[in-house]
């Protein structure tokens, strides 16, 4: 199969499956949205079980790629390597918003559809993923005053808050053909805010 037609049929299998889930999602719109005959999709897929599972595994390989190792460990601040991780995350999103939005719904839904071993992959990577977030963190930089697990907590929900903000703002938009400086700006300054409210003062 020719590499557009390919990324055709995904493209339309994880927007169908992200809007409806598996149960609701049809063959016949991701036929007709892929612009092929369904001959062809049951050609490469026995059936929707087997399409949803190559998805899965698709979308999977990815994340890990264009998102997760993309973000620097050496970074021992972590709000430096959260404010990092945000700006690879919306790279990632905005260039492929179908993969993320099927994995969501697949984590929101637990969808019973998939095979034990994407089962054991998807919590793996969740593993994985805190592991690059939190590992190797230096906790010196927080105040003596300060519980640590729960300035992680309210960070982590602050940095995501904005992220999942500018997402919604920048759904649809191509990241090459914005001004991304005055959004990264405004980001930049709510994160001296929380550096702030739980890191020490310079010098101390």
């Amino acid at each position: 199969m020719d590499k557009a037609k390919q990324n055709r049929i995904i493209h339309a299998a994880l927007q169908e499956f992200a809007k409806k889930g598996f149960e609701q999602a049809s063959t016949n719109q991701i036929v007709k949205h892929a612009q092929i005959g369904k001959g062809m999709l049951f050609y490469y897929f026995t059936n929707k079980q087997e399409l949803y599972q190559y998805l899965a595994d698709y979308s999977l390989d990815l994340v890990m790629k264009e998102y997760l190792q993309q973000i620097d460990q050496t970074q021992s601040d972590f709000i430096e390597r959260m404010k990092q991780a945000v700006q690879v995350k919306m790279r990632a999103f905005t260039e492929n918003p179908h993969v993320f939005n099927f994995l969501g719904t697949i984590l929101l839904a637990k969808e019973a559809h998939l095979s034990q071993k994407l089962e054991k992959r998807m919590q793996e990577l969740q593993e994985l993923g805190n592991k690059i977030i939190y590992e190797g963190i230096d906790l010196t930089f927080f105040r003596e005053d300060v519980d640590v697990d729960k300035a992680f907590k309210l960070l982590r929900w602050s940095i995501e808050g904005y992220q999942n903000e500018l997402i919604t703002q920048l759904f649809g938009k191509k990241l090459s053909e914005l001004d991304m400086e005055p959004y990264w700006e405004e980001f930049y300054d709510y994160l001296e805010v929380l550096k702030t409210s739980f890191y020490k003062k310079q010098g101390e």
